[in-house]
């Protein structure tokens, strides 16, 4: 029952008889107490590609591509070949690939604009296909056969690629594809991306896929605003915040009994001007280096530090903006 996956639930058998549900009884009686009994995870994300054809008039089922209709036509907005049937094509019975990338790759959606397939045949690239205009449209800038063509759309929001050019990259290279149903050779084309192309004794030639986007993820964020007002928070319990003096008055009573701390200790003045030992008037003021968030209860939930302190005096107002990651 050993999984060699780099992560799985285990568990060692004991007297509870505790295991994994896709553990049979007819497996887990055999297994002795101490043993390590392992499962695996339920849920796997890889990138997909699925071949529809039309061979001879024969059209293969695509239950996913008419589920897919009403996405297509919404796109319409943004380009006519995202039209599920129109004069550019059909695709309803028209060849086409389907790529499907989870949405664990890319968050919230596709980066517009950052889609970049390419093709390889025995490491030289005979195509790719780059989202230029940032309308979802696949437009090919590499090659020497269709270039500027489109040959594809990209549903952002939904995570598909749907490739339909069906035109030959290179009339140089052929391969043996997996997904034709006559298993005849063909061209590379790109609704042949991805189509698990293979190498035999017989055939030298080898094709090589490469996807690369962006992804763009959402985060909800809390704004929060501190105000500062004139007037206010210009009084600190530092200790340095009054003057120190070398007498009695200024120090604290200390009793077996209690702590006291002098009630007339001064205001220590840190107003200075550019003159040389001159003090200006007394001024009070702070300086803000840190705020406090607090919850319905008065409870401290987290606290803002400032990149430098901020000086407050009485006549000097602030707003602080945050903004909190939920």
């Amino acid at each position: 029952m050993a999984d060699n996956t780099k992560y799985y639930p285990f568990l060692p058998k004991g007297s509870s008889l505790d295991g994994f549900k896709t553990v049979s009884n007819t497996d887990f009686a055999p297994t002795q107490y101490g043993e390590i009994i392992s499962g695996s995870y339920a849920y796997s994300s890889s990138i997909s590609t699925e071949y529809f054809y039309q061979v001879s008039g024969f059209v293969s089922e695509r239950r996913r591509i008419y589920a897919l209709k009403n996405t297509l036509n919404s796109y319409l907005h943004y380009s006519q070949h995202y039209a599920y049937s129109s004069s550019l094509g059909n695709k309803a019975d028209q060849a086409l690939n389907l790529i499907n990338i989870p949405s664990i790759f890319y968050g919230s959606s596709i980066d517009k604009g950052s889609i970049e397939l390419s093709y390889y045949i025995s490491g030289t690239l005979v195509g790719k296909l780059q989202d230029i205009n940032k309308n979802g449209e696949l437009i090919q800038t590499t090659g020497a056969l269709g270039l500027g063509q489109v040959a594809g759309v990209v549903l952002y929001n939904e995570g598909f690629i749907v490739l339909t050019g069906s035109w030959k990259l290179d009339n140089n290279f052929q391969e043996t594809l997996i997904y034709n149903p006559s298993a005849a050779t063909d061209y590379a084309r790109w609704i042949n991306w991805g189509a698990g192309l293979y190498r035999d004794d017989n055939n030298t030639i080898s094709a090589s896929f490469d996807l690369n986007f962006e992804g763009v993820n959402y985060i909800n964020t809390v704004t929060m605003f501190a105000h500062a007002d004139k007037g206010e928070l210009n009084h600190s319990n530092n200790p340095t915040y009054v003057k120190y003096l070398n007498t009695g008055f200024s120090q604290p009573t200390i009793t077996n009994n209690s702590y006291s701390e002098y009630a007339y200790s001064e205001i220590k003045n840190v107003v200075k001007y550019s003159y040389e030992n001159f003090t200006g008037s007394l001024e009070k003021q702070t300086f803000i280096s840190k705020i406090g968030i607090y919850d319905e209860n008065k409870n401290l939930i987290a606290i803002a530090k400032l990149a430098k302190p901020i000086k407050k005096t009485e006549n000097r107002d602030f707003t602080f903006k945050l903004k909190l990651d939920i």
